[in-house]
């Protein structure tokens, strides 16, 4: 017997088959093999259509359901997981009236902007947690003010995630946990912040009915049945963001747990339990994936946009017929500190974390008599890690207490230069384990129909692959990293408005 899961980015689908048995991944398969288009009609703009999404994932269905020894009667349930903040409008067919827009569009800042002041600063930070930022209310409000025809004609609003399970089931269902994403959720009153939508002139009728996080949300039905070759009557039991989902395909669920991604941006996503909060500008706070009333579980979330991508900008532009690993090594050759150099990797647009400066990417220090491109690698490395640390000393202020920090299978957690930074300037052990979101959205399913008793159980199977403790020299990196920030403020400072 197996559960399902799927991972729905922006750049492909991701499927995967795991074990009724122990939670141990069967198979995993990606559509398309190369990445999804994103269309940008204007400058800062980012749309896909829907049912380019629902297309990979009968592609990816397929393909597993056509892998040896896969019978589809033995599948008991599907977990969903689905790239953040995007908006998908659907009319009373409950067919797409546009293409969404999706995470990464910046159309919808100015309304975000104009619906902070219409509803107050400090109530949006003593109730939603956040301000409505460029999130999916926003994305609505700009659709309303500027596609009337459109907006006239919406019958439902709902993420990515929910038109995927839309497909699946017929019906229209959201999350508490979805709903806080798109800024639409009162954690004081739990439940959604109906005062914010009449301020921001949408019904809230326009929002799908809710159901749990965990559970059954809907079943299969014959048309989705037909279209996936999925046993038709089998649950939907789990959905949530690609980020919750990927703090709990580590297990990360408990306060004081952290989960950290270096891709092309970086992210930390800290659990804790406190349902308030002093840095709503800079740093974002969702209901984490068990989030209840009595127990609260608050998944805050940093993002950094320069972090993978400036060491593939150094690969790229310095060495490009170097390996990452040859990269790292020689990286490893030289002290802490670089002799000096230090570079700021904020050359990807404007950071959050920063308070939206766009300071750009910096290199500062460079001596032609002393430095060479290993100091470069290994000063590219450690301005990564010191932005981490950065990001955590402002989330820590912010009242997260930083324990074990997990972290997936990538390319900068497998550098030791800079996951050792991290670990020795926070005292935090990192933990790099190999799982991937399809199998976290699967294993969730599991949880929810009682296959697991808990997420622990559920990922049981996955090993540690590297683990990094705090080193005993803590002097140096404080030093290096106490320059490093000192420089950043400096530069800060000119950038205030």
């Amino acid at each position: 017997m197996y559960w399902i899961g799927y991972d729905i980015g922006s750049s492909s689908v991701k499927a995967a088959l795991v074990s009724d048995a122990d939670g141990s991944e069967v198979a995993r398969v990606q559509y398309p093999k190369k990445e999804m288009p994103i269309d940008s009609p204007q400058p800062g703009w980012g749309e896909q259509d829907p049912d380019l999404w629902w297309e990979q994932v009968r592609l990816a269905t397929a393909e597993l359901l056509k892998m040896p020894g896969i019978d589809p009667k033995a599948i008991r349930g599907i977990g969903i997981s689905y790239q953040m903040h995007g908006l998908v409008v659907v009319d009373a067919s409950l067919r797409p009236l546009r293409p969404s827009i999706i995470w990464c569009d910046s159309r919808a800042v100015g309304a975000g902007e104009k619906l902070l002041d219409l509803a107050g600063e400090e109530a949006c930070r003593e109730r939603l947690l956040n301000g409505p930022g460029n999130f999916t209310l926003s994305k609505l409000v700009w659709v309303r003010d500027n596609q009337p025809d459109v907006f006239s004609q919406i019958h439902k609003i709902m993420l990515p995630g929910d038109y995927i399970a839309l497909r699946f089931s017929g019906n229209a269902t959201t999350t508490a946990s979805g709903l806080s994403e798109g800024i639409m959720w009162d954690f004081r009153d739990d439940q959604p912040a109906g005062w914010l939508l009449e301020k921001a002139g949408i019904s809230p009728d326009l929002l799908p009915e809710i159901v749990p996080t965990f559970g059954v949300q809907a079943t299969l039905s014959e048309a989705g049945a037909r279209e996936t070759g999925l046993p038709e009557g089998i649950p939907i039991l789990y959905r949530a963001g690609d980020q919750p989902n990927n703090a709990l395909s580590l297990d990360v669920m408990q306060p004081g747990d952290v989960a950290a991604t270096g891709g092309t941006s970086g992210v930390v996503y800290a659990v804790t339990d406190a349902t308030r909060t002093r840095e709503m500008n800079r740093v974002n706070n969702f209901a984490h994936v068990n989030h209840t009333r009595k127990a609260p579980r608050i998944g805050k979330l940093l993002c950094i946009n320069g972090t993978g991508i400036q060491y593939s900008w150094m690969q790229q532009q310095v060495s490009p017929n170097a390996s990452y690993p040859e990269m790292n090594q020689l990286a490893s050759e030289i002290p802490v500190g670089c002799q000096g150099l230090r570079i700021y990797p904020f050359g990807n647009g404007a950071e959050r974390m920063l308070g939206n400066a766009r300071v750009g990417a910096r290199i500062q220090g460079l001596n032609f008599n002393t430095h060479t491109r290993s100091h470069l690698y290994r000063a590219a490395l450690e301005g990564i890690a010191f932005s981490f640390v950065y990001g955590m000393e402002i989330m820590a202020a912010d009242g997260v207490g930083l324990g074990r920090i997990k972290a997936g299978n990538d390319n900068l957690f497998r550098a030791r230069t800079f996951a050792e930074t991290i670990a020795t300037l926070t005292g935090a052990t990192i933990q790099m384990v190999a799982t991937t979101g399809a199998v976290g959205a699967a294993r969730a399913a599991a949880v929810a129909a009682g296959a697991f008793g808990s997420m622990s159980e559920a990922t049981a199977t996955d090993k540690v692959q590297l683990e990094y403790a705090p080193l005993a020299g803590k002097e140096p990196y404080r030093e290096a990293y106490a320059d490093w920030k000192n420089e950043l403020n400096n530069i800060l400072k000119q950038h205030k408005p």
